[in-house]
């Protein structure tokens, strides 16, 4: 790939001035560009906020030094800039993506998304991932002239990483690529590959913190094995959390390099010569080697066999599904009990009032949501025991 002169940018990435712009025209900024002002529309928005108190894995109470949706999502941006940067794409694009593809997210992780899916099923049904497209196109309330970040095409196309038919179907051009069989973007591609490589690296750090993993559940891992002896053959004495870092830190180097080094062979063989040549292809250009993907893959399974099935985080997890299942229960019985400017009105029907329910579990953080299910529900299921010894 040889960068544009004017751009620094390779001709398959996508420059600010070619974006399908944004759903409201706006003059432009003065001194960033498009994808900068969109990076900097999700920093400053109530919902990134909120991810502070978001669970990764670990409950928010549990611990102040284990990872929140909030530092996930600054871990995925970093990456995601280093690997942009290397293949010479939009790195304020990716970004942006990286900084938004959390937003959406319920409180307590995947328990709460599965809880708010369950109990919507009726009607649809919950995807956290779509829920955040909703985030930024609609509930976000920070401009005079629209709901929403007005965020640019390219920006909510990365955000959207997974989605069903039926739901693309009512997204217009941002969903078509899940009924068309195209691809995003690159940077897109990008986002979404460092969001994985982020998520196995930080839970294998926190799963050691927390005590629930130990080193000896995961030397039987290549990519782990080669990385801990990588790390004693760098310094024979070291132990505890420096042993720790030292492997981790090579063991992330080590997936990031393959996933450059193969990316940028997919991108020269596919001969594609710009962005709608890259959403023209019916398969992903960004990705690892056939063998480290399978390593990347097998590193996931060895943490939900280790780390996400625990008993102990297993606890917290059932605790958290209970809270959100009967926090809806509630406000669907009761719908006075949500605030004013939440309330549906009386003319409302069902639907319109699961949304309005939906909504507004779904901005909770872990504290708000334990607090909501203690004062309304009066109920001492949560206790601030922590789950590491």
């Amino acid at each position: 790939m040889n960068p544009d002169s004017s751009t620094g940018l390779a001709a398959v990435a996508v420059d600010a001035q070619q974006s399908r712009g944004r759903r409201h025209p706006e003059a432009p900024p003065a001194f960033r560009d498009e994808f900068q002002r969109d990076r900097d529309r999700v920093i400053h928005c109530s919902a990134f906020r909120r991810l502070e108190y978001k669970t990764q894995v670990f409950v928010n109470h549990e611990g102040d030094m284990f990872r929140t949706r909030l530092t996930h999502s600054l871990e995925v941006a970093q990456i995601a800039r280093s690997v942009a940067r290397a293949l010479a794409l939009n790195e304020d694009l990716v970004e942006a993506i990286a900084l938004a593809h959390d937003l959406g997210h319920t409180p307590f992780g995947h328990a709460g998304q599965k809880a708010l899916n369950r109990c919507t099923k009726a009607y649809g049904g919950f995807e956290h991932n779509l829920h955040t497209l909703r985030v930024v196109d609609e509930l976000e309330s920070r401009y005079p002239d629209f709901d929403g970040l007005n965020l640019l095409f390219e920006t909510r196309e990365g955000i959207l990483k997974h989605c069903r038919a039926e739901s693309a179907r009512r997204l217009g051009e941002v969903g078509a690529r899940f009924l068309d069989g195209s691809s995003p973007s690159l940077e897109a591609q990008v986002a979404n590959v460092c969001d994985e490589i982020a998520y196995n690296h930080h839970d294998i750090d926190d799963g050691l913190r927390s005590g629930i993993l130990k080193l000896s559940m995961l030397e039987g891992h290549p990519a782990f094995a080669s990385a801990l002896d990588h790390a004693r053959s760098r310094a024979p004495t070291l132990t505890g959390k420096r042993l720790r870092y030292t492997a981790i830190r090579h063991m992330l180097g080590w997936f990031v390099n393959d996933l450059i080094t193969t990316s940028r062979e997919r991108i020269a063989a596919s001969d594609c010569r710009s962005v709608d040549d890259v959403r023209a292809k019916r398969m992903l250009m960004i990705d690892f080697s056939p063998e480290v993907r399978e390593l990347h893959l097998s590193l996931k399974r060895l943490l939900y066999r280790t780390l996400y099935r625990d008993p102990r985080v297993k606890r917290f997890t059932n605790e958290a599904f209970v809270t959100v299942t009967e926090l809806f229960e509630y406000f669907f019985e009761c719908p006075r009990a949500l605030p004013a400017e939440r309330r549906p009105t009386p003319e409302s029907g069902l639907s319109a009032r699961v949304r309005q329910i939906t909504d507004y579990i779904a901005g909770m953080t872990d504290r708000y949501a334990i607090a909501e299910y203690r004062r309304l529900l009066g109920s001492n299921l949560w206790t601030n025991e922590r789950l590491t010894a």
